[in-house]
């Protein structure tokens, strides 16, 4: 008998875990978009459906604590992987069937609560792992692995979708091999992290701590994160400053698939994947690091307004791409690239502020709670977007859009006027 390990090289198990956080998290908000697009779907069911998805993100700060009383973070971590697999699977096994709606959805809720409860376990193991030093060390890694699984799922997954679209002439079968695919590689993670993962001597339940304690301390913190001052203007700045994207982000990937009679642009499954899932992400990715890098030298007051103008005025590239229907992948994907550099440089500030808010005692609860507001940013605006765009038709709707990121400027505005100027900054 062996004895568990308390501690392994952290390059062993760190990567693979960030990976393995991040692909269910694309498969659910924008491979099931595009999987649903081409199984013919229209858009008000692909928004309306895929946005519902998102609530699992938004209410995780309800049961989070709750990891924290069952078992170890460890064994949640093996426990939810195993739900993953099945998640994937699951979806796998009935895309080809008549009722592949109602079934597929089923299982991507089974995805959707396992991966956000994995995202509360996993971010509280990698803090028992490692010291404070590993845990600075470590950060900008493991956001690499939680990106590369951003590329590996949107980017390689759908363009070899779109190849098995071409090669085997039935479009279900073509995704129902890419989530056995999906299925089979998580297995093997959720194995090697069975193995590999070390059994930290904090990891464990925290002593004296009862249901009674939990919801006791659990109450305090909501309470403390509404008794912040200029609560309003938080509220206003949390669920507008991405009121344009939300839309567009729901729509992008089905304007690129549809054909041009119906006011879209045409492109192959293969090509929305390098275009939108590879060269997009890899941009996004490139707009955080340089707004990151001019945040710390110059303080996040300097630079919100230009990042809050950064997310929002590229959208207008897609009603330009509307109105023309370029026919030139290469236009189409510069015109991608811009504004998800866009997205990538103003999504910094989001996160910037939601550190700003979290100062407190209950800093780590309170972060929580706010990220959870930052799904429902996402999650209610993207509901109805389908159904506008098919009133609309894909220019009007893109206008639309850009007429939604005013409110989210006008709160950048705002907020700058009661920020510090060192905030930020790299002391």
């Amino acid at each position: 008998m062996t004895t568990p390990t308390t501690k392994r090289n952290p390059w062993s198990w760190i990567p693979t875990l960030y990976f393995a956080e991040g692909l269910p998290y694309v498969a659910v908000m924008t491979i099931a978009v595009i999987m649903y697009k081409r199984l013919g779907l229209s858009n008000t069911e692909i928004a309306l459906y895929t946005s519902w998805l998102y609530l699992p993100w938004t209410i995780k700060p309800l049961w989070s604590p709750f990891v924290d009383l069952v078992k170890t973070k460890r064994a949640w971590i093996i426990a939810m992987q195993g739900f993953i697999v099945a998640g994937f699977a699951g979806i796998a096994f009935f895309i080809p069937t008549a009722h592949y709606v109602q079934l597929t959805l089923a299982f991507f809720w089974l995805l959707a609560f396992s991966s956000a409860t994995h995202d509360i376990a996993a971010d509280g193991f990698y803090m028992l792992g490692l010291n404070n030093k590993e845990q600075s060390f470590f950060v900008g890694i493991r956001n690499t692995f939680y990106r590369l699984a951003n590329i590996f799922g949107q980017g390689i997954l759908v363009m070899l979708a779109g190849w098995l679209e071409t090669s085997q002439n039935n479009i279900p079968l073509a995704w129902s091999i890419t989530f056995y695919l999906l299925a089979g590689l998580f297995l093997a993670l959720t194995i090697y992290h069975r193995l590999i993962l070390p059994h930290p001597d904090s990891d464990m339940k925290r002593p004296g701590l009862t249901p009674g304690k939990l919801l006791g301390d659990f109450l305090l913190t909501f309470v403390t994160f509404f008794q912040k001052k200029s609560l309003g203007l938080m509220f206003f700045f949390l669920l507008t400053y991405r009121l344009g994207e939300s839309q567009l982000a729901k729509i992008a990937s089905p304007f690129l698939l549809d054909a041009s009679d119906k006011g879209g642009l045409g492109l192959s499954t293969a090509t929305v994947g390098m275009i939108y899932g590879t060269i997009g992400v890899i941009a996004l990715l490139l707009g955080g690091v340089i707004s990151g890098f001019l945040v710390s030298r110059d303080g996040f007051k300097k630079w919100i307004l230009p990042m809050a103008l950064a997310i929002n005025i590229p959208d207008l590239l897609y009603v330009w791409m509307a109105a023309a229907t370029p026919d030139n992948p290469i236009f189409i994907a510069i015109c991608v690239a811009i504004e998800q550099l866009g997205y990538g440089f103003g999504f910094t500030a989001y996160m910037l502020y939601l550190i700003y808010i979290a100062e407190g005692e209950h800093k780590t609860a309170h972060y929580a709670i706010g990220t959870g507001f930052m799904a429902l940013g996402m999650m209610l605006p993207g509901m109805p977007a389908g159904w506008i765009q098919e009133h609309l038709g894909y220019t009007n709707f893109f206008i639309w859009v850009c007429i939604c990121t005013l409110p989210g400027i006008v709160a950048s505005l705002m907020i700058r006027n009661r920020l510090e100027d060192a905030f930020g900054k790299k002391q």
